[in-house]
């Protein structure tokens, strides 16, 4: 094992979690989740936690687990669908809710990881988004600024990744991933397989390694959201 490879999500979340950090984790619904990191943040007993994050899972997966532990204190997500124990703590107070449109929550993240500190967006103008932001005119339409998202640890989930750190992703988990890997101070991926560095040819890397610092192979399970089936 090289310094960014560990042999599980518990050896490579060691000594990194903490109360009151920020989480960014990435996926999309079920798909793409970094199932086994979650898993191994919950059993790290952290709380306090700011999960930041497209949405809350379901219940008893993904960052749902997370939620039946109590340890997220407040969410920012864009949908917060398809989750009943989030429902049940947001509307008796228990869990707090940044709520962002989806566009604007991934380039905020990105924004971020790139250095840049906030940017000004139409989305959310005349809405509760728009409620305490600074609000500005560009060419004759009101924009309010969003700020960017630096996360404490970001977890990914990718296909591949080589022992470097570089990553690929497939389909719809390349949607949030690439994003989150670049907010986090600390970024942690789980993969489905690790290659040697120089296997994934340059063009093909997704996410570049200079962005992740640990990198671990797991066994998804990969979970259905919801099963939608027509009669035989």
């Amino acid at each position: 094992m090289n310094r960014k490879s560990f042999s599980s999500p518990v050896e490579a979340l060691e000594g990194i979690c903490r109360d009151n950090m920020t989480v960014a984790v990435g996926g999309f619904g079920l798909c793409g989740i970094p199932e086994q990191l979650i898993i191994a943040l919950r059993d790290s007993g952290a709380t306090g936690l700011t999960a930041v994050s497209n949405n809350a899972g379901v219940d008893n997966w993904g960052l749902g687990l997370l939620l039946e532990s109590r340890q997220i204190r407040k969410m920012v997500s864009s949908y917060v669908g398809e989750n009943a124990e989030f429902e049940r703590q947001y509307l008796s107070g228990e869990l707090e809710l940044e709520f962002t449109p989806q566009g604007t929550l991934a380039e905020r993240m990105r924004a971020g990881g790139a250095g840049i500190p906030g940017f000004y967006t139409r989305t959310g103008v005349g809405t509760v988004v728009a409620d305490g932001k600074e609000h500005r005119e560009f060419d004759g339409s009101t924009c309010i600024l969003e700020t960017g998202i630096r996360a404490d640890l970001s977890l990914v989930k990718a296909w591949k990744g080589d022992t470097a750190g570089n990553l690929v992703y497939r389909m719809t988990a390349r949607n949030f991933n690439p994003a989150v890997a670049m907010c986090g101070e600390v970024t942690v991926a789980e993969v489905e397989e690790i290659v040697p560095a120089g296997s994934i040819p340059p063009d093909q890397i997704h996410t570049p390694g200079i962005f992740v610092d640990r990198i671990v192979q797991t066994t998804s399970e990969k979970r259905i959201e919801q099963l939608t089936t027509t009669p035989a």
